[in-house]
């Protein structure tokens, strides 16, 4: 009766250990999938988000300088009229993450920095000049730097750059969804992401 017991017992053993090994195999495999799933999402992403404005400006370049000590003071004068495309995007292929399979996180580590491109077109009109002053190349340049400086103002007063960040947050978005369907959770700068709505609240590090 005794060596019927032990038989029992042992058997029983047996399997119960299949049965534990069985399943931490389905998990591991299960989580394998789920991290491939996950890779899969983020080179679907890793793409270039780009919001796009214009902005036309008219300036008056106006310069003089003294000849002769004070006798003399001659002048030089341009409208330059400037229609410009503005850029900003985010190139997600720079994105940096980690994947904890063991805590089953997705840890966005660097978001990458937004890039401004300026494409400015350039038109003089009204070129005035003395002759001991000039147009040359240095007019040229200092008008460019002008307007650039001037262009980044005004980016920097408009929507453009609201509205390039929503942009990437509705791509961060999808991590959310996946990670969240898959019973993962999604952390950026050691802040877990809860919710869509907690991704427009969170400290993004641009």
């Amino acid at each position: 009766m005794r060596k019927i017991v032990f038989g029992v017992i042992i058997t029983l053993i047996i399997l119960f250990t299949f049965k534990y090994c069985s399943d931490k195999k389905v998990e591991k495999i299960i989580l394998q999938e789920n991290s491939t799933l996950i890779q899969e999402q983020i080179k679907n992403v890793r793409k270039l988000v780009v919001t796009e404005g214009h902005f036309s400006e008219v300036f008056t370049y106006k310069n003089s300088k003294a000849v002769f000590g004070d006798w003399l003071e001659a002048e030089k004068k341009a409208i330059v009229i400037v229609n410009a495309d503005v850029t900003i995007g985010y190139d997600l292929s720079k994105i940096q993450y980690e994947i904890d399979e063991v805590e089953k996180k997705l840890k966005i580590l660097v978001i990458p920095e937004e890039e401004i491109k300026i494409s400015p077109d350039f038109e003089y009109y009204d070129i005035q000049a003395d002759f001991l002053n000039q147009f040359e190349a240095k007019d040229y340049n200092e008008i460019k730097k002008t307007v650039k400086t001037s262009l980044m103002k005004k980016i920097e007063a408009s929507d453009l750059k609201s509205n390039a960040k929503n942009r990437l947050i509705s791509e961060l978005a999808k991590f959310y969804i996946l990670t969240n369907s898959l019973g993962w959770t999604l952390e950026y700068n050691d802040t877990p992401i809860t919710s869509q709505a907690k991704l427009q609240t969170i400290n993004l590090k641009l």
